[in-house]
């Protein structure tokens, strides 16, 4: 497995699994199914109704719960700071956790001071239910008057693909120290059609999917692609075994 550090000294899994729309039996058997094949990341949400099916499924496995990284996220109608602790400790009863690794901001509210929502997130991490602080689909200026607030935030969540790569945001996020974590890598299936993303899928006589994981990886972004399907999630953490020469992550850059 390969390993980003955050700026706060946690260690975080550079391939997740998303759990988006995994729910239900056949969503804790994929969760289960991605623990047999070795992912240690699982992204999940308040917003998905699946913590529950995913700590069964994490639960069941018998793996330690150290070993195991856990993101979820509060959402933007929660973000008040009593709500945001509410709604971090229901995150970890429904997922029979002591802790989450990392806790997120699904989306920002402008209704509510960033201040006020950030003092819930500090509350949670002072009793140590919480490990890191991080946003989701914030752009550089909500970045900034997040970050005004003295808050140590590690990661930002958006939706990053090679058609649409975020470049502008990614260059101040490395400034700021802040981690991307890439959902919809795949654009949901069209980028893996994209014809520079084929070409280089017949050199490396990998998979398109493996193809744009490596790229996010190399790029110091972690990949959190969503799947059902044993194939498809034993090929996406296939990804981790090889990568791409540095001439085809720049042809990469250039598609969007």
């Amino acid at each position: 497995m390969v390993f980003f550090e955050f700026k706060d000294g946690s260690k975080v899994p550079a391939l997740g699994l998303g759990t988006w729309n995994l729910t239900g039996e056949n969503g804790k058997r994929a969760v289960a199914k991605a623990l047999e094949i070795g992912y240690r990341h699982f992204d999940t949400a308040e917003a998905y109704g699946n913590h529950r099916i995913v700590g069964e499924a994490i639960a069941e496995s018998g793996i330690e719960r150290k070993e195991i990284f856990i993101t979820s996220k509060v959402p933007s109608r929660s973000l008040l700071k009593e709500a945001v602790i509410e709604s971090g400790k229901r995150a970890l009863d429904e997922l029979k956790t002591d802790y989450l690794d990392l806790f997120l901001i699904h989306w920002p509210n402008p209704s509510v001071p960033i201040k006020e929502t950030l003092s819930g997130f500090s509350e949670l991490k002072e009793k140590e239910l919480i490990r890191s602080i991080g946003v989701s689909n914030f752009g550089i200026e909500e970045l900034k008057e997040a970050l005004k607030e003295g808050v140590k935030i590690v990661n930002n969540q958006v939706e990053l693909h090679p058609s649409f790569n975020q470049s502008r945001l990614k260059s101040y996020c490395a400034e700021e120290k802040i981690i991307i974590t890439a959902y919809s890598p795949f654009a949901q299936g069209k980028d893996l059609k994209l014809k520079e993303i084929n070409k280089l899928s017949e050199k490396y006589n990998h998979p398109a999917s493996q193809i744009i994981i490596n790229w996010i990886i190399q790029k110091e972004m972690i990949a959190i692609p969503k799947s059902g399907n044993e194939e498809h999630l034993r090929e996406n953490f296939n990804a981790l075994e090889w990568k791409l020469a540095k001439e085809d992550i720049d042809l990469i850059d250039k598609i969007s």
